[in-house]
């Protein structure tokens, strides 16, 4: 991963320590909020807070894709290449907000709209993948 993590106990620590993700456009719906910086929440490197630099109420779960949804293979745009700074495939991190449900059981994925972030300049951005059909909640189910 480009962007340092931390460990769960150590959330409180100054986010401005960590390397800054900069959103190319914010999260829908937080106009405000174009930096954030990654910190793990378990050991397993699983699952992931992105934090807003600015407002530390402001986080998304997170989490790649690979243990869960291992065939997934998402397919950015020319354009949003562009807006990244024409990145390799391999140098792109791609992560899928987590929407928690009341047990860990009834959480799901957004697999529409995965956030994509360059490694190298830590460029990011949530990207949606009309016309793919994937789903905007899909249940976690463990890969293997």
């Amino acid at each position: 991963m480009t962007a340092r993590t931390i460990e769960q106990h150590d959330v409180n620590a100054d986010l401005l320590d960590l390397p800054v993700i900069d959103l190319i456009s914010p999260m829908p719906g937080f106009p405000e909020n174009r930096q954030f910086v990654l910190v793990r929440l378990d050991e397993n490197g699983l699952l992931y807070s992105l934090r807003a630099v600015d407002n530390a109420e402001l986080r998304f779960l997170v989490m790649p894709p690979a243990p869960f949804f291992p065939d997934y293979a998402p397919e950015i745009d020319d354009e949003a290449a562009e807006l990244l700074g024409s990145p390799r495939p391999e140098d792109l991190l791609v992560l899928l907000v987590v929407t928690a449900g009341d047990t860990a059981a009834h959480a799901t994925a957004n697999l529409l709209a995965p956030i994509v972030i360059d490694r190298g300049n830590r460029k990011g951005m949530q990207t949606v993948l009309s016309g793919s059909g994937l789903p905007v909640r899909a249940e976690l189910a463990v890969a293997g």
